[in-house]
């Protein structure tokens, strides 16, 4: 069982945090459950965003760095997708 909560998304009113928990919902990555988990300390939501956002979304890393990136984590984690 599950001891963290998700934020409730009605009570974000940073901008910045608004528009990361849009863009996880709309697209699916990072995943909107991880981005509610972390926007309990908006610190934390905000400092895991913006590195995404330079390293997954803005080019910094290969494609293929990335694909070996994704594998890693649902091999860690016990994904079959």
């Amino acid at each position: 069982m599950a001891r963290i909560s998700y934020v409730d998304l009605q009570t974000l009113t940073d901008p910045e945090l608004v528009a990361y928990m849009e863009h996880a919902q709309r697209f699916g990555t990072p995943r909107p459950e991880t981005q509610a988990i972390r926007s309990n300390v908006p610190a934390v939501a905000k400092a895991f965003s913006r590195g995404w956002e330079r390293i997954f979304r803005n080019g910094l890393l290969q494609h293929s760095l990335k694909e070996l990136c994704r594998v890693y984590v649902s091999e860690s984690i016990g994904c079959d997708y």
